[in-house]
Protein backbone atom coordinates (compact mmCIF):
# COMPACT_ATOMS: atom_id res chain seq x y z
CA UNK A 1 0.00 0.00 0.00
CA UNK A 2 1.26 3.73 -1.13
CA UNK A 3 0.31 6.50 1.05
CA UNK A 4 2.19 9.79 -0.16
CA UNK A 5 4.53 8.10 -2.44
CA UNK A 6 5.58 6.07 0.74
CA UNK A 7 5.11 2.16 1.07
CA UNK A 8 3.37 0.49 3.61
CA UNK A 9 4.06 -2.85 3.97
CA UNK A 10 1.18 -5.04 5.29
CA UNK A 11 2.81 -6.65 8.19
CA UNK A 12 3.79 -3.22 10.03
CA UNK A 13 -0.27 -1.75 9.07
CA UNK A 14 -1.25 -5.11 11.09
CA UNK A 15 1.45 -4.47 14.19
CA UNK A 16 1.02 -1.18 14.58
CA UNK A 17 -2.92 -1.67 14.17
CA UNK A 18 -2.67 -4.40 17.26
CA UNK A 19 -0.67 -1.96 19.75
CA UNK A 20 -3.32 1.04 19.09
CA UNK A 21 -6.19 -1.69 19.53
CA UNK A 22 -4.50 -3.22 22.74
CA UNK A 23 -4.07 0.32 24.11
CA UNK A 24 -8.19 1.36 23.56
CA UNK A 25 -8.96 -2.33 25.08
CA UNK A 26 -6.68 -1.76 27.90
CA UNK A 27 -8.36 1.81 28.73
CA UNK A 28 -11.84 0.56 28.07
CA UNK A 29 -11.36 -2.25 30.59
CA UNK A 30 -9.27 -0.93 33.27
CA UNK A 31 -11.08 0.10 36.32
CA UNK A 32 -11.21 3.94 36.32
CA UNK A 33 -10.50 3.18 40.53
CA UNK A 34 -7.45 1.95 39.56
CA UNK A 35 -6.06 4.57 37.66
CA UNK A 36 -7.20 6.85 40.36
CA UNK A 37 -5.41 4.96 42.74
CA UNK A 38 -2.20 5.38 41.11
CA UNK A 39 -2.99 9.23 40.34
CA UNK A 40 -2.84 8.66 36.84
CA UNK A 41 -3.97 11.52 34.62
CA UNK A 42 -3.05 12.77 30.95
CA UNK A 43 -1.07 16.06 32.21
CA UNK A 44 2.20 15.13 31.76
CA UNK A 45 1.34 13.23 28.35
CA UNK A 46 -0.20 16.09 26.57
CA UNK A 47 2.46 18.16 28.02
CA UNK A 48 5.22 16.05 26.49
CA UNK A 49 2.93 15.99 23.29
CA UNK A 50 3.03 19.77 22.71
CA UNK A 51 6.07 19.89 22.95
CA UNK A 52 7.18 17.25 20.75
CA UNK A 53 4.72 18.37 18.13
CA UNK A 54 5.82 21.96 18.17
CA UNK A 55 9.83 20.00 17.72
CA UNK A 56 8.59 18.08 14.76
CA UNK A 57 6.85 20.85 13.23
CA UNK A 58 9.98 22.73 13.28
CA UNK A 59 11.68 20.29 11.04
CA UNK A 60 9.76 21.72 8.18
CA UNK A 61 11.58 25.03 8.25
CA UNK A 62 15.21 23.12 8.81
CA UNK A 63 14.42 21.12 5.76
CA UNK A 64 13.76 24.25 3.53
CA UNK A 65 16.71 25.83 4.66
CA UNK A 66 19.10 22.40 4.23
CA UNK A 67 17.33 22.65 0.57
CA UNK A 68 18.65 26.43 -0.07
CA UNK A 69 22.39 24.86 0.19
CA UNK A 70 24.66 27.35 -0.20
CA UNK A 71 22.33 29.94 -0.19
CA UNK A 72 20.54 28.75 2.82
CA UNK A 73 20.94 29.82 6.29
CA UNK A 74 22.94 26.85 7.09
CA UNK A 75 25.84 27.14 4.53
CA UNK A 76 28.32 27.67 6.98
CA UNK A 77 27.81 24.40 8.34
CA UNK A 78 28.93 21.68 6.08
CA UNK A 79 32.37 23.45 5.62
CA UNK A 80 33.12 24.01 8.83
CA UNK A 81 32.77 19.97 9.43
CA UNK A 82 34.02 18.66 6.19
CA UNK A 83 37.28 20.83 6.14
CA UNK A 84 38.03 19.32 9.67
CA UNK A 85 40.73 16.91 10.46
CA UNK A 86 38.25 14.73 11.95
CA UNK A 87 34.71 14.86 10.19
CA UNK A 88 33.08 11.85 11.77
CA UNK A 89 34.08 13.27 14.92
CA UNK A 90 32.84 16.30 14.05
CA UNK A 91 29.52 14.91 12.68
CA UNK A 92 29.45 13.15 16.36
CA UNK A 93 29.21 16.22 18.49
CA UNK A 94 27.22 18.51 16.31
CA UNK A 95 24.14 16.03 15.88
CA UNK A 96 25.07 15.11 19.69
CA UNK A 97 24.70 18.48 20.62
CA UNK A 98 21.63 19.86 18.67
CA UNK A 99 20.33 16.22 19.78
CA UNK A 100 20.19 17.57 23.34
CA UNK A 101 17.89 20.49 22.55
CA UNK A 102 15.60 19.21 19.52
CA UNK A 103 15.02 15.80 19.73
CA UNK A 104 17.25 12.98 18.54
CA UNK A 105 14.66 13.05 15.17
CA UNK A 106 15.12 16.11 13.75
CA UNK A 107 18.60 15.99 14.65
CA UNK A 108 19.58 13.16 12.74
CA UNK A 109 17.93 13.86 9.78
CA UNK A 110 19.54 17.42 9.93
CA UNK A 111 22.61 15.53 9.53
CA UNK A 112 21.70 12.96 7.43
CA UNK A 113 21.15 15.95 5.19
CA UNK A 114 24.20 17.58 6.21
CA UNK A 115 25.74 14.60 4.69
CA UNK A 116 24.53 14.58 1.58
CA UNK A 117 21.37 12.70 2.15
CA UNK A 118 21.94 9.61 0.07
CA UNK A 119 21.73 6.77 2.30
CA UNK A 120 23.13 4.05 0.14
CA UNK A 121 26.62 6.62 -0.38
CA UNK A 122 26.58 7.19 3.47
CA UNK A 123 25.74 3.28 3.96
CA UNK A 124 28.19 2.38 1.57
CA UNK A 125 31.37 4.50 1.46
CA UNK A 126 30.83 6.80 4.34
CA UNK A 127 29.19 4.15 7.25
CA UNK A 128 31.71 6.03 9.78
CA UNK A 129 29.83 9.30 9.18
CA UNK A 130 26.68 7.45 9.20
CA UNK A 131 27.38 6.12 12.38
CA UNK A 132 28.75 8.95 13.90
CA UNK A 133 25.49 10.62 13.06
CA UNK A 134 23.65 8.24 14.57
CA UNK A 135 25.18 7.72 17.79
CA UNK A 136 25.21 11.10 18.35
CA UNK A 137 21.84 11.98 17.63
CA UNK A 138 20.48 9.03 19.81
CA UNK A 139 22.76 9.40 22.84
CA UNK A 140 23.13 12.82 24.01
CA UNK A 141 19.47 13.69 23.90
CA UNK A 142 19.88 12.51 27.54
CA UNK A 143 22.15 15.56 28.06
CA UNK A 144 18.65 17.47 28.35
CA UNK A 145 14.66 17.04 29.97
CA UNK A 146 13.49 18.00 25.81
CA UNK A 147 16.90 15.84 24.35
CA UNK A 148 14.66 12.72 25.35
CA UNK A 149 10.57 12.68 25.82
CA UNK A 150 10.92 10.18 28.37
CA UNK A 151 13.37 12.67 30.36
CA UNK A 152 10.92 14.86 30.17
CA UNK A 153 8.07 12.67 30.81
CA UNK A 154 9.41 11.61 33.80
CA UNK A 155 10.17 15.08 35.11
CA UNK A 156 6.24 16.00 34.22
CA UNK A 157 5.43 13.40 36.03
CA UNK A 158 7.30 14.64 39.15
CA UNK A 159 6.60 18.01 39.58
CA UNK A 160 2.95 16.82 39.12
CA UNK A 161 3.04 14.60 41.79
CA UNK A 162 4.59 17.43 43.96
CA UNK A 163 8.20 15.86 43.74
CA UNK A 164 11.37 17.82 43.95
CA UNK A 165 12.68 17.29 40.19
CA UNK A 166 16.23 19.11 39.32
CA UNK A 167 15.69 22.61 36.85
CA UNK A 168 16.85 22.14 33.46
CA UNK A 169 19.94 24.00 33.77
CA UNK A 170 20.73 21.40 37.07
CA UNK A 171 19.65 18.35 35.03
CA UNK A 172 22.27 19.48 32.47
CA UNK A 173 24.63 20.18 34.28
CA UNK A 174 24.72 16.76 36.55
CA UNK A 175 23.81 14.40 33.51
CA UNK A 176 26.79 16.74 31.33
CA UNK A 177 29.16 15.49 34.33
CA UNK A 178 28.26 12.37 33.82
CA UNK A 179 27.58 11.49 30.41
CA UNK A 180 30.35 14.32 28.37
CA UNK A 181 33.58 12.55 29.82
CA UNK A 182 31.93 9.36 28.15
CA UNK A 183 31.00 10.68 24.86
CA UNK A 184 34.31 12.24 24.54
CA UNK A 185 36.10 8.46 25.12
CA UNK A 186 33.37 7.43 22.55
CA UNK A 187 34.25 9.88 20.08
CA UNK A 188 37.64 9.21 20.65
CA UNK A 189 37.82 5.87 20.31
CA UNK A 190 35.38 5.52 17.03
CA UNK A 191 35.24 8.54 15.40
CA UNK A 192 39.13 10.13 15.77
Amino acid sequence: MYIGGLELELQNLIRDGIIVLIAFVSLKLTPGEHREANGFTWEPIREVAKLFAGIFVCIIPMLAMLNAGPRGAFAWMPPLIHEGAHPNLAYFWFSGFVSAFLDNAPSYLMFFEFAGGDARRLMGELPDMLAAISLGASCMGALTYVGNAPNLLIYALGVERGIAMPSFFAFTAWSGAILLPVFAIVGRAFFY
